[in-house]
This record gives C-alpha cells, structure tokens and sequence, in this order.
C-alpha cells in the first residue's frame, strides 16, 4: 500500500539552540541555503509522498509562511531575471499538500504530537519524519522504507548500528532475523535504556512508518520517560498485534538537532556541493 501522508512532529521549543530560537524555530535554522525542515520535506516528496501534515505550536508561522507561495517575492525574481532563484522559490511551495495542526497544550513528548495529527490520517500506514535527522542517502531514506513496507506489509522504523553513548541517548530495538541482513523484526524497543540494559545496539532514527492503530495505543499510552508520551511506548504495544521491521537503510544521517551535529551538518553537506564544496575544503584545510 502506498504511503501518502508524513507528519513532521516541530512543536518543540528548540531549546539547545538559545537563544538563536527563542524568536524563530528551531526548524527554520538555515542548513546552507535551505531550512532545516525543508531538507525533510524535499526526502518526503522525492519519495512519492503527497501530503504533508506539521504539528506546530505557537511562533512556528514562518514554518507555514515559508511552504507558501510568495506572489511578491516570486514576481520581483522574475522582473529582475533571477529565475535559478525564481525556480528555487517556486518549487518549495510545489513540493505537496501542506497541511497545519496547532499543538494547543504543552508539548507532552513526540508521541503526544504525533497524536495531534490523528483526525488527518485515515490511511492504514503513514510516515513520521523528524526533521532534526537530516537523512543524507540516496535513494531517499523514506523511499527505501516505502519499499520494505511494500515487501513486509508491516511498519518500518529506520535504524543504524550505534556504541555505548548512543545507547544512553537513543531508542534501541530488539530483533529478530529475517531473510534479509538489512530488514529485522521488531521484538521489543526501549527508550535510551544505557549499554548496560540495551537489547542491542541498533538505534532508532526519525523515520516511522506505523499503522494507524498506533493513535488508540498513544490515547491509552501513560507518561513515561521525561514526563512525555513517547512514541517508543506506543510502539512496544502494537508490536503485541502488528509486525513493525527495524531497517538499516542505506546512507548516512547528520543531527541537526543539537548545535554540534548542526555545524558538522553543514559542513558535511557544504562539501557535497559542487559549486562550493572545493572552496570549503580548502577553508577547512587552512584553519589553524
């Protein structure tokens, strides 16, 4: 079954970023010449996915303002003959469906958000994406899911092998083999358990697919870790009704959630580019 629909859960308050946050969202930090969120979105989209749903909260307008189009923008580009901007400006805003939920409450965690968007899913699978994970592969992360999901017909969670550090900082799953080495079935997931109580070491990254039954669970779902709903309880539930596949997709993902990850994001992506990639590199080289 195709997956149509993604929600980017970007109610948070983006507080490791403070203050650069305190007056635009976090999601809205330039990646280059790209927010971050749009890096997201454009995987979304190249993956065939139509809609896209935002769980937002209060100051995150300009997440709206920027997948909107820009008549005024768009006609001075062209009066000015910029039309490689002009094509830039206009794509963003052809990219899907937008569609906008306000988180009205506190944020209460990511399972909390993703519940918010129930009332717009009424597909048997969707897809989460957390724009912090700025997943750098080809095909698209959420594509290569999409294909696992079509081969498994179960849920997909994307994961990568991780070492002790990030056992404390991640969700972790327990598997079982399948006939593929990359595709494992899903026994049990724990949110940051620690080396010491880790059921392996394959931790889990912000690209869901889950059926819609996971919005029941999340209703009935307690505050666990932090004080929040997680996503990961929610998840350990259905597991007990419906097959859910750990994938150890294919490329690399660059943390843009916390400002270290972000810097090396940036670089990371800067020296990808070919009209800039050498003249970083060079930069790099000549720091002392």
């Amino acid at each position: 079954m195709k997956i149509k629909k993604v929600i980017f859960p970007v109610a948070g308050l983006g507080t490791r970023f403070l203050p650069a946050t305190k007056a635009q969202p976090k999601e809205m930090l330039p990646l280059l010449d790209k927010p971050i969120i749009q890096y997201a979105v454009e995987e979304a989209a190249a993956s065939g996915i139509e809609q896209m749903v935002f769980v937002t909260a209060q100051g995150k307008h300009s997440i709206e303002d920027h997948f909107d189009v820009n008549s005024e923008l768009e006609e001075i580009l062209e009066k000015k003959g910029k039309m490689d901007l002009l094509k830039k400006v206009r794509d963003t805003s052809r990219l899907g469906k937008f569609v906008y939920v306000r988180q009205l409450q506190p944020p209460l965690g990511l399972g909390h958000a993703v519940l918010m968007a129930e009332n717009l899913i009424a597909d048997d699978y969707f897809a989460i994406s957390l724009p912090d994970d700025v997943m750098n592969c080809n095909p698209p992360c959420l594509k290569q899911m999409m294909e696992v999901h079509e081969e498994t017909g179960g849920g997909v969670i994307a994961v990568e092998k991780t070492d002790e550090a990030g056992q404390k900082r991640y969700g972790i799953v327990k598997v079982e083999p399948t006939n593929n080495p990359k595709v494992h079935r899903i026994v049990d997931i724990v949110e940051k358990p620690g080396p010491e109580n880790a059921p392996s070491n394959l931790a889990v990254w912000g690209r869901y697919i889950l059926p819609r039954e996971i919005f029941e669970v999340l209703k009935e779902t307690k505050e666990g870790a932090g004080g929040e709903i997680q996503l990961t309880d929610a998840i350990r539930e259905i597991l007990k009704t419906s097959p859910v596949f750990a994938y150890e997709y294919e490329g690399e993902r660059l943390d843009a959630g916390e400002v270290s990850g972000y810097v090396k994001a940036a670089v990371t992506l800067a020296l990808k580019r070919e009209d800039i990639g050498e003249e970083i590199r060079e930069f790099i080289n000549s720091i002392k």
